[in-house]
């Protein structure tokens, strides 16, 4: 019995790679009209589809919208029953159907090309209806289902769904689509958080900001580090400059000599010249920054290179970064 499952399973695998395969052929003219049509576009790309395909059509639609290509999707249907209205003639229609003559689908042909909207087809079979009507069809016929019965779509809507993404990705190179371009469609995941979160969103300003003049004693240095909580205290002068930064690593550094932590001003000890990053920056370059140089915080300057604020590794971990 177990291997019974197992060479089912392989099979199926096997017969849905060959389907993938057979589109390297597909990626034709035929696929160049089709996004040469979409880049045309001046609406948003409508997809539609019935039942597997129509399942199909909704993750085909989600991938062009988050790659650059405004769409959304239809059910032919809904579409017979008042939501037609959702489609304008600036926009382009991608019709999914296997066998190409899904009633439902061939239903609103004729109320689309009234109404100017050109057809891009997805299609098994090149001679249908569907594909005719089309000002470009796209072949994802399959030699055969996965299914043992020939009955559950399962070969062809992989095959449908590759050609969807291949059809995304063309669109998002010739777009010149960049990863804060997606970010944008991603706000909340981690990816939107590391290209759009920039260090003046999470920093600690004003008089969170660590702070101590150049001769204040290296155990009020101290107090300042403990009362802010960052692990590290910025040094100023008397004009109100950054002129070095203290550090736990400095402290540690520090007690391996003899000194008298009442009376030593902090700018004997300090870290001069020490490492700090714009606000305006992101703050996954914060991040890098602080793991490429062993540290755990930074202090922020503006591009004046006046000091406005601090970060640490815990904000960055609090803010979904890490």
């Amino acid at each position: 019995m177990t291997t019974h499952f197992k060479d089912a399973a392989l099979r199926a695998i096997a017969i849905e790679r060959e389907a993938i395969d057979a589109l390297n052929q597909r990626i034709n003219d035929q696929f160049i009209k089709a996004c040469e049509v979409i880049m045309a576009c001046q609406g948003r790309v409508v997809v539609t589809g019935m039942g597997k395909s129509g399942h199909i059509g909704k993750k085909i639609a989600a991938t062009l919208a988050s790659t650059g290509t405004p769409s959304f999707y239809v059910h032919p249907g809904e579409a017979s029953h008042g939501d037609l209205g959702m489609i304008t003639g600036q926009d382009v229609v991608l019709a999914i159907s296997n066998s190409g003559s899904t009633s439902e689908v061939l239903t609103i042909l004729p109320l689309l090309k009234r109404m100017g909207a050109p057809l891009i087809s997805m299609t098994g079979n090149k001679d249908s209806v569907l594909a005719k009507e089309a000002v470009a069809n796209l072949d994802v016929s399959v030699a055969q289902e996965a299914c043992p019965l020939g009955l559950a779509p399962t070969s062809s809507t992989t095959a449908t769904l590759v050609m969807g993404d291949a059809l995304a990705v063309a669109l998002l190179d010739e777009r010149g689509f960049s990863a804060e371009d997606f970010a944008f469609s991603h706000p909340g995941g981690s990816l939107g958080r590391r290209l759009l979160l920039r260090v003046s969103d999470i920093m600690h300003s004003g008089d969170r900001i660590p702070m101590v003049r150049e001769n204040t004693p290296l155990n009020a240095a101290l107090l300042e580090i403990s009362l802010k909580g960052l692990g590290m205290t910025t040094v100023i002068d008397d004009s109100g400059q950054m002129t070095g930064i203290f550090t736990d690593g400095d402290l540690r550094r520090t007690l391996d000599h003899p000194l008298d932590i009442h009376t030593t001003p902090i700018q004997e000890v300090m870290t001069r010249n020490g490492k700090t990053i714009f606000e305006d920056q992101l703050a996954a370059e914060a991040l890098k920054l602080m793991d490429e140089l062993k540290i755990n915080a930074l202090p922020v300057i503006n591009r004046s290179g006046e000091l406005t604020g601090a970060i640490n590794m815990h904000d960055l971990l609090k803010a979904g970064v890490i």
